[in-house]
């Protein structure tokens, strides 16, 4: 079975191309060293369609949105310690203290019993003082930035 050399001449590719596409690249490509020499088929400068321009873009809008995000969460973090926080908790109205929800703040909790008869004991929850350490300020009556609230945990 003989294969002939005009098999290769015959494929058709529009990446494939056996002639330089532009004089610059006539320049550039090596010249024939004799005419009896095989010719191979060479490989013209990449033709991008309309999809493969979307994909490096969104690509590339990703790598910058990926670094451009944590930056600008960086300064605004850089400038907010800067600045005094100077606003009320809203929460325990810039006093530090929350009135304890099981016994209204009275330190005593009232338990009926049955057939008219109640008990009276101290508070579990707030010990009988009758308020709690806010949870949103820590007790110091300053509301927290939004970034100060994040509590970041390692889970590794």
């Amino acid at each position: 079975m003989a294969t002939s050399s005009s098999s290769l001449t015959t494929l058709h590719s529009r990446f494939l191309s056996s002639t330089p596409s532009s004089p610059y690249m006539a320049a550039l490509l090596p010249r024939r060293r004799s005419a009896g020499a095989r010719r191979y088929p060479r490989i013209r400068a990449i033709d991008l369609d309309q999809n493969t321009i979307v994909a490096i873009s969104v690509g590339v809008v990703s790598i910058a949105v990926g670094i451009g995000v944590p930056v600008f969460y960086e300064t605004q973090i850089d400038n907010a310690a800067k600045r005094e926080n100077t606003q009320p908790c809203f929460p325990c109205s810039g006093s530090g203290a929350q009135v304890c929800r099981f016994c209204t703040g009275k330190g005593i909790v009232t338990v009926v019993l049955g057939a008219g008869e109640t008990e009276e004991s101290q508070c579990v929850n707030c010990e009988g003082i009758g308020s709690l350490t806010c949870t949103t300020c820590q007790g110091t009556g300053i509301q927290p930035r939004y970034l100060d609230r994040r509590e970041f945990k390692d889970d590794d």
